[in-house]
């Protein structure tokens, strides 16, 4: 008897799942911008992607176009989210670069961060948030308090931490 796993081989225990207008020109952002690998895809009958898997990393995503008749609605119809997906990769400013090269909107530049992150925010052209990082320092949890008190003071001088 086989047994199957809860969890399919893989995946993580919690899994994006992005909802788009435009769902195949989103998975070829994703190519474009963080080097995606379509894994699956499965088109309704006028063309649209029901649904769809693709991996950035080690890390797989589903995506699908809206559907109002699901309740699936894309930020752009809701005018917004609240949602940011988290990206660490090797080298932030290449990645970054390459987003902003395949049509993504910077909305911070990539920068040294007080808790021992380079990261750059954008918005990529479907309406989903994204900060893109590399881990370039382990600081002392001892440390992070007065870290974080000088980045909200630099913050509420007018400056940006670099």
């Amino acid at each position: 008897m086989t047994t199957i796993k809860p969890i399919p081989d893989g995946y993580h225990t919690l899994t994006p799942y992005l909802v788009v207008q435009g769902a195949a020109q989103a998975l070829e952002f994703y190519k474009n911008a963080f080097a995606a690998t379509e894994l699956s895809r499965l088109n309704t009958p006028d063309g649209n992607i029901a649904h769809a898997e693709f991996k950035i990393g080690d890390s797989i995503f589903m995506i699908a176009d809206e559907n109002p008749h699901c309740t699936d609605h894309s930020p752009k119809t809701l005018g917004g989210t609240p949602v940011k997906l988290f990206l660490y990769v090797n080298d932030v400013d290449a990645v970054f670069a390459a987003a902003i090269e395949a049509g993504a909107t910077q909305t911070r530049p990539p920068a040294n961060q007080f808790w021992g992150d380079r990261m750059g925010a954008l918005s990529d052209p479907f309406g989903h948030q994204w900060l893109i990082a590399s881990h370039i320092e382990d600081v002392d949890p001892s440390e992070m308090p007065s870290r974080m008190e000088a980045f909200f003071a630099e913050q509420a001088a007018g400056s940006t931490a670099e």
